[in-house]
C-alpha cells in the first residue's frame, strides 16, 4: 500500500510530467538539428564558446566540471540544456524585488569599530555583501540537541502576543507538529496573527496533499514555497532550506531543526539525531524577520510595513547586550555565495583552532584548498560527520573527500551514535556561525540558506563544549582506514563526485 501511495503521490506524478517534457525538448532539438543544418552548427558553435568560457571562468569553478563533461559528450544537446539551466531573469527580478524591500537594515558603523581588524572585515562583508547588519543589544541561548530546542520554542511561542513567523523546509505530523499546531490554533483565537511558510519539495512526501488550505481554515496565514508544478523549470532546483520563528519581533530561533519527530528523537531513523539551534532575544532578531518577509512577499505579493515589525515595537526598552550577532541570508537568486564566504572567511583567520559539525561534505576546490593550508599552518581543524547516513551515496562522497584532508592534517571524526544533522563552525573562542547551511553544493549554491554570525559572545563557549561532549563519542577516521578502499568502490564514487555540483 504504501509503495502504491507513493508511485500515484503527486509528487511522483509531476515528476513524471517534467521527465516527459524533458525528453520531448530533446527529441525536439535532434529533429530541428537533423534538417537544419545551420542550426546544427550554430549549436556547436556555441557550445566551444560556452566551453571556452567555462575553462576561463573563475568563479566557482568547481561547479563547472559537469557542464564542462556534459558539452563535450553530447554537445548539441548539452548548449540547449546549459542555456535553460543557467537563464538568471527570474534571478535578476529577484534581486531587484530584494533591492526594494530591504531598506531598514542599515549598518551601525559605531558597531563596527568595536571589532578587532580581522572581526570588522568579516563583518563587513555580511553587511557589505548579504546586506544584513551585525547588532549589539541581543543576547543568545545555545541548544544542543532538538529536545532542548523544542521545550524553549513551545514556551516561547505560548508567550507571544503579537504575531508568530515560522518558516521551516520540512514539516510533518506527529509529536511535535502538533504540539506547535494546536499553539498557534490557540493563539490565532487570541488575535495573535500567525504566519507560517513552509517549502513544498522538503514537505511533499511529509504533509498531505493541499495541507496549506487545513492551516488557512484555522486561521493560520500560509504560504507554500516555491511550488513544485508540471513545468520544466530550473527554479525547481531553488529550496528554502531555512529554519526560522519569530515572536513579536524581538524572539528568534534559527538552526538546522525542522518540525519533524526525528528531529526530538521521538521516533528513530539514523539512530541518535545530533543537531543545534539558537534562540536570540533583541535587536539581532529583526534580520530573522526582514528573510522571513522578503521570501513571504515574494511568494505572494502583499504590501508590508516593515517598521511594523521592529523589534522596539513591542518592547520598548533596551535591550540586554552581550557580544555582537549577525543573521545573515544566502539567496541562489544573486552571483554572491555568501554561505561559502563566511565560512572560507572564517577559516582562512582561525589562528588555534576550528571545529565544524556538518552533515555533508561535499565541497569545491577553493574550500578545500582553504581547510588544508589551515591545518598545514598548525591550526587544530577538526570536523564530525554523521556515523549513520541519511542518504547513503551522498555519504560515500562524502568520504572521498577525508584521505586528502587527512593527509594535510584535517581530523575527522563520525558521530557513532547516529546522524549529526548540526551546521556550526567554531573558531577561537571568539567567533561562530549556527545556521541552516550544509557543508555541500546544495546548501552553497542552490537553496536560500540562513545562519547566525557570533562574535565575543557566551553561548561561543557552550558551542565549543557542545562540539568537545560529541567529540568523545565520535570515532576518528585514519588515513589507513581510508586508503583500504577497494579500486572498483573508489573508482565508482569519483565518477558520482563529478557531479557533486549538480546534486
Amino acid at each position: 500500500m504504501k509503495l502504491i501511495r507513493l508511485l500515484f503521490s503527486r509528487f511522483v506524478i509531476v515528476g513524471i510530467l517534467i521527465v516527459v517534457q524533458f525528453f520531448l525538448m530533446a527529441f525536439a532539438i535532434l529533429r530541428v538539428g537533423e534538417y537544419f543544418s545551420l542550426f546544427y552548427g550554430i549549436i556547436n558553435f556555441l557550445g566551444i564558446v560556452v566551453l571556452l568560457y567555462l575553462f576561463n571562468d573563475t568563479n566557482h569553478p568547481s561547479a563547472h566540471l559537469p557542464w564542462i563533461l556534459i558539452l563535450i559528450i553530447v554537445p548539441f544537446f548539452g548548449i540547449i540544456f546549459y542555456f535553460f539551466c543557467k537563464s538568471t531573469w527570474i534571478h535578476k527580478i529577484y534581486a531587484e524585488s530584494i533591492k526594494k524591500i530591504r531598506p531598514l537594515l542599515v549598518q551601525d558603523e559605531s558597531i563596527l569599530e568595536k571589532l578587532d581588524k580581522n572581526k570588522k572585515s568579516q563583518s563587513q562583508y555580511i553587511s557589505r555583501y548579504a546586506g544584513y547588519p551585525c547588532y549589539e543589544n541581543t543576547i543568545s541561548e545555545y541548544f544542543e540537541v532538538g529536545e532542548s530546542f523544542y521545550e524553549k520554542l513551545l514556551e516561547e511561542l505560548n508567550k507571544a502576543e503579537h504575531y508568530i513567523f515560522m518558516e521551516y523546509f520540512i514539516v510533518e505530523e506527529g509529536a511535535m507538529w502538533n504540539q506547535i499546531l494546536k499553539i498557534l490554533e490557540d493563539k490565532v483565537k487570541q488575535g495573535v496573527e500567525v504566519r507560517f511558510m513552509y517549502d513544498d519539495w522538503g514537505c511533499g512526501f511529509k504533509l498531505p496533499y493541499k495541507y496549506d488550505n487545513v492551516l488557512r481554515s484555522k486561521g493560520i496565514k500560509t504560504c507554500v514555497f516555491n511550488p513544485f508544478r508540471p513545468f520544466l523549470s530550473v527554479m525547481h532546483n531553488n529550496r528554502d532550506h531555512r529554519k526560522i520563528c519569530v515572536i513579536d519581533g524581538y524572539r528568534g530561533f534559527t538552526g538546522g531543526i525542522n518540525l519533524a519527530d526525528e528531529y526530538i528523537n521521538v521516533v528513530e531513523k539514523y539512530g541518535h539525531w545530533k543537531d543545534s539551534a539558537i534562540y536570540l532575544y533583541g535587536e539581532a532578531v529583526f534580520s530573522l524577520t526582514e528573510m522571513f518577509l522578503e521570501n513571504w512577499c515574494l511568494s505572494i505579493p502583499e504590501n508590508v510595513n516593515f517598521e511594523d515589525y521592529d523589534p522596539h515595537r513591542y518592547h520598548p526598552d533596551s535591550f540586554e547586550s552581550e557580544g555582537f550577532y549577525q543573521p545573515f541570508g544566502d539567496s541562489p537568486m544573486d552571483n554572491e555565495l555568501v554561505g561559502e564566504s563566511v565560512y572560507a572567511n572564517m577559516i582562512s583567520n582561525a589562528q588555534d583552532y576550528l571545529y565544524i559539525t556538518t552533515p555533508y561534505l561535499i565541497i569545491d576546490s577553493e574550500l578545500i584548498y582553504t581547510l588544508e593550508l589551515a591545518a598545514k599552518k598548525g591550526i587544530d581543524v577538526r570536523i564530525i560527520t554523521p556515523g549513520i547516513p541519511d542518504k547513503k551515496i551522498v555519504f560515500q562522497i562524502t568520504r572521498s573527500y577525508y584521505e586528502q584532508l587527512i593527509e594535510a592534517g584535517v581530523k575527522i571524526y563520525e558521530y557513532t551514535p547516529g546522524f549529526v544533522h548540526a551546521k556550526n563552525f567554531i573558531v577561537d573562542d571568539s567567533l561562530g556561525v549556527v545556521g541552516t547551511i550544509n557543508l555541500d553544493y546544495r546548501s552553497l549554491v542552490h537553496h536560500f540558506e540562513d545562519g547566525v554570525w557570533l562574535c565575543d559572545s557566551k553561548t561561543i563557549q557552550d558551542m565549543k563544549t557542545d562540539f568537545l561532549h560529541t567529540l568523545q563519542v565520535s570515532r576518528e577516521i585514519t588515513l589507513e582506514e581510508m586508503k583500504n578502499v577497494s579500486f572498483i568502490k573508489r573508482m565508482l564514487i569519483l565518477v558520482i563526485r563529478i557531479f557533486g555540483p549538480l546534486m
